[in-house]
Formats: C-alpha cells, sequence, structure tokens
C-alpha cells in the first residue's frame, strides 16, 4: 500500500476552511482508492508572524522537505501584515527553496457553472514560471522617506530558467492539444521578452509537432476573453502568468474555481497545491468560501503523486456538484455544504 506525507498550511482568512474541506475530500479518496495519506498542520500565517516576527520558524523549508507534497490554503491578512512581508516570508521561499518552477493552472468550466463570457467550453492551461522574472526580489530602496527617495525592482530572467519554463509547456501541449501560446512584451521590454522571444523560437525547432504562437501580453488578455476556445497551452513569465491566470479564473466562474499547482519537476523537493483565490478577509468569518479551488487543486496533487485514479475520482466528483446545480452561485451555498455535495458525489 502507497502511503503519503502531507504537510498542511492552512494560513489565513478562509484558507482554514478549504483546507479541511479538501483534506476532508483526499483522506475520503485515499481510502477507497487503498492508499494512506498522513497530513501534519503548520500554524504558519500572518497570526504566527504576529506572535513570532516571522512567517515561519527559521528550519521551516527543511521541516517542510521531508513531505511528499505540501497543501496551501491561502496567505494574507493586509490589515494586520503588509502583504510584501507574508509572499515573501512563506510563500515565495518556498516556491525557490524546492525549485517549484512549474506554476500550472488549468482554466476550463466545469458542468453547471457558467462563464460571463459568450463561450460555452475552452480548456486552457496557463504554465507560469515561478522562482525569478519579476518576482526575484532583487533591488532595493534608498533615501527613504525623503524627497530624493528612489526605488528599484530589477527583473532577473536567466536562460536556463527561461528554457526550462518553456520547455515545460511545450511537453503540456504535446500531451494535450499541440498549440503553445508564448506570452511576453517585447515590443516595449527589449532585452528580458526579446530573449525570451528569441528562445522560444530555439526550442520550437525542436518541438515541431507543437503549433507556436509568440503574443505581446495586452493583445492575449484581449484573445482570453474574446476567443478562449482558440488556446490550449499559454507560458509566460511569472508577473504575466499571474496577472494571466486570474483573468483565466475570472472566464471560468470566478476565483473560487481557480486550481494550481507549484510543481519541482523533477521530483527532487515536494512541491505544493493551492488555490489562488487569496485569504477573503471580508468572507472570512462567514462561512462560505467556495471550496472548489482547494478541492481541485487536492486532485492536482493527487495526480502529482502518480493517483491518478484517485485524482480523476475527484475531479468526476467536482464536475457531478456542479452539473447537480450547487456551487454555481458565489456565495449562495456554506462550504461545508458543497463539501457534503462533493463527499456524497465520491460515492
Amino acid at each position: 500500500m502507497n502511503s503519503y506525507s502531507i504537510a498542511l498550511i492552512p494560513g489565513d482568512g478562509v484558507g482554514k476552511d478549504v483546507t479541511d474541506a479538501v483534506w476532508q475530500v483526499l483522506s475520503t479518496v485515499a481510502k477507497g482508492a487503498g492508499f494512506t495519506l498522513t497530513g501534519i498542520t503548520f500554524p504558519w500565517s500572518c497570526a504566527f508572524y504576529k506572535e513570532t516576527g516571522a512567517m515561519m520558524p527559521a528550519d521551516g523549508i527543511e521541516t517542510l522537505r521531508r513531505f511528499d507534497a505540501i497543501l496551501l490554503g491561502a496567505v494574507g491578512w493586509p490589515a494586520e501584515v503588509p502583504d510584501a512581508v507574508s509572499l515573501h516570508g512563506l510563500l515565495l521561499p518556498i516556491r525557490k527553496a524546492f525549485v517549484q518552477y512549474a506554476n500550472i493552472r488549468p482554466h476550463r468550466l466545469l458542468p453547471g457553472v457558467k462563464s460571463p463570457l459568450r463561450a460555452e467550453s475552452f480548456d486552457i492551461l496557463c504554465v507560469r514560471e515561478n522562482t525569478e522574472g519579476e518576482y526575484s526580489g532583487a533591488g532595493g530602496r534608498v533615501h527613504q522617506g525623503t524627497a530624493d527617495e528612489v526605488a528599484v525592482e530589477t527583473s532577473i530572467f536567466t536562460r536556463a530558467a527561461v528554457e526550462r519554463i518553456l520547455r515545460f509547456g511545450f511537453e503540456q501541449a504535446r500531451q494535450r492539444r499541440g498549440k503553445l501560446a508564448s506570452v511576453t512584451k517585447s515590443n516595449a521590454q527589449k532585452y528580458s521578452m526579446v530573449f525570451w522571444d528569441e528562445i522560444t523560437r530555439e526550442l520550437a525547432a525542436e518541438y515541431q509537432d507543437v503549433e507556436v504562437t509568440s503574443y505581446h501580453i495586452d493583445a492575449m488578455t484581449a484573445r482570453m476573453v474574446m476567443a478562449p476556445e482558440s488556446l490550449d497551452v499559454i507560458v509566460a513569465s511569472n508577473l504575466f502568468g499571474d496577472i494571466l491566470s486570474d483573468l483565466g479564473a475570472a472566464i471560468q466562474g470566478g476565483l473560487g474555481f481557480a486550481a494550481s499547482a507549484n510543481i519541482n519537476p523533477d521530483r527532487s523537493a515536494p512541491s505544493m497545491f493551492e488555490p489562488v483565490h487569496g485569504s477573503a478577509p471580508d468572507i472570512a468569518h462567514l462561512g462560505i468560501a467556495n471550496p472548489i479551488a482547494a478541492i481541485w487543486s487536492g486532485a492536482m496533487l493527487l495526480e502529482h503523486l502518480r493517483e491518478k485514479a484517485a485524482a480523476r475520482t475527484v475531479m468526476d466528483a467536482l464536475e457531478k456538484t456542479t452539473a447537480a446545480g450547487i456551487c454555481t452561485v458565489p456565495g449562495k451555498e456554506k462550504t461545508q455544504t458543497i463539501t457534503a455535495a462533493v463527499l456524497a458525489a465520491l460515492h
């Protein structure tokens, strides 16, 4: 019998509710599929920061390294801890330390869920570079608090990182419908983005079975709204991929459906799975957070663990739930009501 250890980081706000929901689902499907999941919960969050002055302990990374995967709820409580502190204190260090360079976010309509667009069907996989680019954290501020203050933020693009994320995207396209959209802004950013375009063309020669199109970020945002069905795999830098995947979440029905995986493709360290809706402080006390994104992320976790049948079972349950009209209107049902419906659909 296969056995897996999972680090649970519920985090802040609705992260606690949706993590509880996905763990109920994963525990149930594991029993039925004949493998075991053991979860250990860590209280690392903005509340933890207020108590200790750090988002996680100094040995947090080494603590997580022994797990097979990480399940994250949400991080952030901006009323008390600045987002820049919470993000750079927990989420980004985990992504970088474990070389989770491929952030993948699926965008498609579940049965019964209506898009704000006229499109009835689309299936987009957004692949985002996850460890450098615009979120490298290279820069600083001088003369702070004076009229001469200067802030510098430098994007870092290395050939190794750009090539590996593009290659990952090409491989995903090969497994899907054979179409890759590479997104830059090379008409304005003549160094980093021209560099990205050049590497895209180099790799395209190796993947002649994949149809490659390069888009500027502004053109891609328009295409995702006007013709999402024309897209298959999108590959973009850290910032552009972040923006496009939120747009993707919107057209698939809202952030409550936005699943994601932070993947270490060579499995030399654990990968991390999370919904991308944030901690939602405005509804955190209401018990109405949509757990679909978290449960979908849990299915991606099972897929990564090579428990593919169990992952398909979870996705089937999600599709049965939404097809029955549950969780198709934001805020209509309680988190636990939706979770109970998914659990029932598993059987």
